[in-house]
This record gives structure tokens, C-alpha cells and sequence, in this order.
């Protein structure tokens, strides 16, 4: 089943295994596949420029629609035109649909089969975001893809309340579907926890209804990392391959490489952003920690190879640590351009390398680079 919504176009232009490399084409832009989207919780990615942000290669960013939904609120945005107005992004944009943050609100909210009550972290003020107002609010913000309203359990959770949550999923896209803005594209969310099993049967009644892409969420969420990798094999195969696929909140470049082997198309996460704001740039071999003592008097760049605006630039990681200590901001924002560099790079690198034929020689390679580990 292809895109449903106007404007909206997928294709596959090379697969190696599960492996693919696509194309997936929006109103605002041609994003190729595999594709990295930095996070952008408020509206922005953290420290950077829409045009520094797409300096990096991304052509699609993710924007948090509790976060909007609260504060400055749907409506204003949508007097700029939306998002892209608002925020002056130019690209593709995806919203995820606020619901994995009301969930986690566990002490401030209560979940009916009408959708989650709860209390703004901001003023306390009661909230209620039903399927159909996650739809409302997203057709608002008006990103080129919104995400159905669904039940994320934790991980470990028992196996009657992952069913429990799968059921109530299908029932709120049936609901999403209902309410969609017609021009705006929206994918469904399987959940299923990593039992297989109802993880494909979640699947398979998604991928009986019109959505324009299916994702996986819940993962990333408190289970063991090993059963995490265990399970995507296993399931992102069996999800339709006319629609684009999306790993929801995950992960680190092993994680990446790990989704696409298995067929992922879209990723997200915090990691890169949030480990450069906590002084932390990301290597293909490792990590460089920068307010470590053993930097203090090192002349060398972060990565000698590496084009982003802080390593061509010649800044010193002694001198990287110093704006650290000092709390200057030019390092967050340096650190952020070299991480989401280096995540633009591996998906751009595996897309080349899928169309290449050289796949499997380029995931031995980054599936053993240790990203993570200290330099």
C-alpha cells in the first residue's frame, strides 16, 4: 500500500538484504533513505540554524507536539503558516504525536480509552489529548508527516498489558485516521514491546489501514539493548515495504546501522544533540569527553577527518575545553554541528554503499567502531 496523501511519493531505488536505500517525497522536500532526523523538541534543534542544521544533511527534522501543544500553542503556530513558518525550517518536518511524553507524565496524568488527562509541566493547567485532538493539534503545526496517537508501555511490562496497549493503538488510528488533515501524511505506530509475535500481529493490522508509513515505537524504552537488536530483524522485515519504516527514539550509530540492516528507513534520537550539550563529541572510534584533564594542553582537532565547521575549523580540543569550563555556548553549538555531522554522514555512507553493493563491508565497519567507548 503507497502514500495515501497528495503530494507524498515513495520509492525504493537499491536494497542489499533488507537493507534499502529510497526515496521518500514530501511537499517540502526529497528525503533520501537511510535518514537521520535531529530533534528538534521546541520548535528548534538545540544551539543551531535551520540553515546550520541542514548544513549536516538533514533534510528532515522532528518537532514535539506536547511541547508545542503547551507552549506557544497550535494556534499561534499556525498563524505563521505552520511550523516551517514559524520556525524558518525549510524542509520536511514529522511531529510525533505527544503521546509518549503524556505518558511518561506518570505521577500527572490518567489514561482512559478516550486518550490521556493530565497537568502541564508548565503551569499545571488540566490537558486532555485524545486521538482526535493529537490531530488537530499536528494538522495545526502542520509538519509534512504526523504520528497517530498511540499506548507506549515500558519495557518489562507484562504481557497482557502490552496487548492491552497494542488493542487500544489500533483503536486511536482507526480514530487518527478519521480526524487526519487530508494533506498531511500520517504514520501508524506498532507497538508489541520485543515479542515478536505481537509485534508482527500489531503489523499486520496496521498495515491494513491507509496510513503512509509505518513505525516502530516503543523500544528504547527500559528493555535490555541486546533484545532490542534481537527483535528489529525480526519484525521490520514483516512491515510493508511500499510504505517508508520508522525506528521511533532510537538510537547510537550501532543502533542505526543495526535498523537498517533490518530495513529501516527513518530514524530519531536525542543522543547526538543531548551528548554534545553535556560536552561529549561522538568519533567513528570512540568519544572524545572534553572537560577530561588530558585535553587541556592537546593541540589536535576533534577529527583530523572529519569537514564539520568545528574540526575544518582548526579549534583545538584544548581550546574546546576551555569554552567548556568556562560555559561559553560556542562549544555546545560546535560539538552539536560535529555530532549531527557525523550521523548525516553514516546514513549518507550507507546509503552509497547499499546502491554501491558494498552494504555488508560498510556495517562490519561500523558495527565494530565502538562509538561510545572513551577516545
Amino acid at each position: 500500500m503507497r502514500p495515501q496523501a497528495p503530494g507524498y511519493d515513495f520509492r525504493t531505488i537499491a536494497q542489499s538484504g533488507n537493507a534499502r536505500a529510497c526515496e521518500l517525497v514530501t511537499p517540502h522536500a526529497v528525503v533520501e533513505t537511510p535518514t537521520f532526523m535531529p530533534v528538534g523538541t521546541q520548535g528548534c534543534v538545540k544551539t543551531l540554524t535551520p540553515h546550520e542544521v541542514a548544513a549536516t544533511g538533514a533534510r528532515i527534522v522532528l518537532g514535539n507536539t506536547y511541547h508545542l501543544w503547551l507552549r506557544p500553542g497550535a494556534e499561534a503556530i499556525d498563524t505563521f503558516g505552520g511550523l516551517h513558518g514559524f520556525s524558518k525550517w525549510p524542509h520536511a518536518m514529522l511531529t510525533d504525536s505527544g503521546g509518549f511524553q503524556a505518558f511518561s507524565l506518570a505521577k500527572l496524568r490518567k489514561t482512559t480509552e478516550d486518550g490521556f488527562s493530565f497537568k502541564s509541566h508548565i503551569d499545571g493547567a488540566a490537558k486532555h489529548l485524545s486521538p482526535e485532538e493529537a490531530m488537530r493539534v499536528q494538522g495545526l503545526i502542520g509538519a509534512d508527516i504526523a504520528m497517530q496517537l498511540d499506548i507506549c508501555p515500558p519495557g518489562g511490562a507484562p504481557r497482557d498489558e502490552i496487548i492491552a496497549a497494542c488493542a487500544r493503538t489500533t483503536r486511536w488510528a482507526k480514530r487518527c485516521l478519521v480526524s487526519r488533515r487530508k494533506d498531511q501524511a500520517v504514520f501508524g505506530i506498532v507497538q508489541g514491546g520485543c515479542d515478536v509475535g505481537l509485534r508482527r500481529e500489531h503489523a499486520a493490522e496496521l498495515g491494513e489501514l491507509p496510513f503512509d508509513g509505518l513505525a516502530l515505537g516503543g523500544f528504547s524504552v527500559g528493555e535490555p539493548i541486546e533484545s532490542m537488536h534481537a527483535t528489529l530483524p525480526e519484525v521490520a522485515p514483516s512491515l510493508d515495504p511500499e510504505r517508508p519504516r520508522y525506528l521511533m527514539g532510537v538510537g547510537t550509530p550501532r543502533d542505526l546501522v543495526i535498523g537498517i540492516a533490518a530495513g529501516i528507513d527513518m530514524f530519531d534520537c536525542v543522543l547526538p544533540t543531548r551528548n554534545a550539550r553535556n560536552g561529549q563529541a561522538l568519533l567513528e572510534r570512540g568519544k572524545v569527553v572534553i572537560k577530561q584533564a588530558r585535553y587541556k594542553e592537546d593541540k589536535s582537532p576533534l577529527d583530523p577527518s572529519c569537514s564539520c565547521p568545528c574540526c575544518s575549523g582548526g579549534y583545538s580540543r584544548a581550546y574546546l575545553r576551555h569554552l567548556f569550563l568556562a560555559g561559553e555556548i560556542l562549544v555546545l553549538r560546535l560539538f552539536t554541528q560535529h555530532n549531527l555531522h557525523l550521523y548525516g554522514e553514516l546514513v549518507r555512507q550507507a546509503r552509497r554503499s547499499i546502491i554501491d553493493g558494498t552494504w555488508a563491508a560498510f556495517a562490519a565497519k561500523w558495527s565494530q567502531a565502538g562509538i561510545g567507548d572513551p577516545d
